[in-house]
């Protein structure tokens, strides 16, 4: 799969969890609707965490000829999504809470804000 197709995949894997994450930190805790949107959203992020994993770092150092400061959030999402789904089904709602906002922060705000930076894909799409 080429670098562009990952892209594109890790798009449609990160927008819907972007929305799906806001409403969840926004709405009522608890109720079937969050437990199923909680469902989804971990999935999606599961996903997208190993999508990003495939995606050789373009910009800066790497490691390893393959990963740059960027895939620390990828692995900050592949231990949050289990660490959240966990302590929800033992009821460790401190937690899952702190782990939900902590994945929702770096693997999609502060990845994201990264992710628009010039020199990246985001930022020529959407710049030029």
């Amino acid at each position: 799969m080429t670098y562009t197709q990952l892209a594109y995949l890790h798009l449609a894997t990160v927008i819907p969890a972007f929305g799906i994450g806001a409403w969840q930190l926004l709405k009522r805790k608890g109720t079937p609707t969050h437990k199923l949107l909680g469902k989804i959203y971990m999935t999606l992020m599961l996903a997208t965490g190993l999508i990003t994993l495939a995606m050789p770092a373009q910009v800066g150092p790497q490691f390893l000829n393959h990963f740059g400061f960027i895939h620390t959030f990828s692995f900050l999402t592949l231990f949050s999504v289990p660490t959240a789904y966990f302590a929800a089904r033992r009821r460790d709602i401190r937690t899952h809470r702190a782990a939900m906002i902590s994945l929702y922060v770096g693997g999609i705000l502060i990845a994201g804000a990264f992710a628009f930076s010039p020199g990246r894909m985001l930022h020529e799409w959407l710049f030029g």
